[in-house]
């Protein structure tokens, strides 16, 4: 990893000046009611195992019945949702069906790039996307700038130890690893700053909890990271997401907030990618499948041993 310079953020046209567009994203801005209440409905519906009816569909998200009724009735024109006559009910309609069909065949890289470049501009930090290999690595796949003018600079086909820095601790925290494997795995990491094992221990388990985990000036002096993985169906973690700033330039507020919010973008892309995938959660609540698939790569703490100390 490297600082650079850039005159994006100076620069009146050739770099790239930050458009209106760019500023509403670092800008808090008030949700459109109607618009909000109609996402919280469809998702609302969309995890249901079965149709629901306005009074159900009201209580579950806290939208009004009569609002919930109106809303419910747009979307049913639209064929967003389906209305069964005969017990009054909704489910989701085909019309949500045909929008996901422009997002079959999509690449993780091109499904995640927009929430990348959102946060990238919102916080002003590098966001960076993570394919977990087989190797106990980690190799990066994509990145999105912010518009500072002095940031990092990470090449892509970068490698490094899977369970190394912010996305390593939730790596750990993803595969609930035995004690004395994670302390195997943890002898053969370096670190700039090196931690001790029961400070790593306890920020594994914190990232169990909370579903993110930080790094500030540990495994790179200068740098600070946050970080989170996405999970496949049997709760495996297969990519992992970060953000990285120059150490002192963000509070611990606009950390943890960025945090939660990368923690948020993972969970619905696993969910996105395997149906029934995810994050590790803010409740610490394990797929139940995870020990199964854990089981299924015996290989893992061993491969770990070995390969951790290569650097890419």
């Amino acid at each position: 990893m490297r600082l650079a310079w850039t005159e994006g953020a100076i620069d009146t046209t050739e770099n790239h000046l930050a458009t209106d567009e760019d500023a509403s994203l670092r800008t808090p801005q008030k949700d459109v009611g109607a618009v909000a209440n109609a996402v919280q409905i469809l998702g609302c519906l969309a995890a249901a195992t079965r149709p629901m009816g306005v009074a159900a569909v009201a209580r579950a998200t806290g939208v009004s019945t009569s609002t919930c009724f109106n809303i419910l009735r747009t979307l049913a024109r639209a064929r967003y949702v389906a209305f069964h006559g005969a017990d009054k009910t909704y489910s989701l309609g085909l019309a949500v069906a045909e929008l996901a069909l422009g997002l079959i065949g999509t690449s993780p890289t091109e499904l995640i790039r927009p929430e990348m470049e959102r946060l990238a501009l919102r916080h002003g930090i590098l966001v960076l996307l993570w394919r977990i290999t087989d190797d106990n690595h980690v190799v990066l796949l994509d990145r999105a700038h912010s518009q500072t003018a002095i940031r990092v600079e990470v090449s892509i086909g970068y490698r490094m130890p899977a369970f190394a820095g912010a996305v390593g601790r939730c790596v750990a925290a993803a595969m609930n690893l035995p004690e004395a494997e994670l302390r195997r795995i943890f002898a053969t990491l370096r670190w700039q700053t090196a931690p001790s094992y029961e400070r790593y221990r306890a920020e594994v388990s914190e990232a169990r909890q909370q579903g993110w985990a930080i790094d500030d000036n540990v495994l790179y002096r200068g740098l600070v990271s946050i970080g989170t993985v996405i999970t496949d169906g049997d709760g495996v973690p297969r990519f992992g997401l970060s953000g990285v700033g120059i150490a002192g330039q963000h509070s611990t507020t606009a950390l943890r907030t960025c945090s939660e919010e990368l923690r948020d973008v993972a969970q619905i892309a696993g969910r996105s990618l395997y149906l029934t995938g995810g994050a590790i959660g803010p409740a610490g609540i394990e797929n139940p499948r995870a020990k199964d698939a854990r089981e299924r790569q015996p290989q893992l703490g061993a491969d770990a041993q070995r390969t951790g100390r290569k650097r890419g």
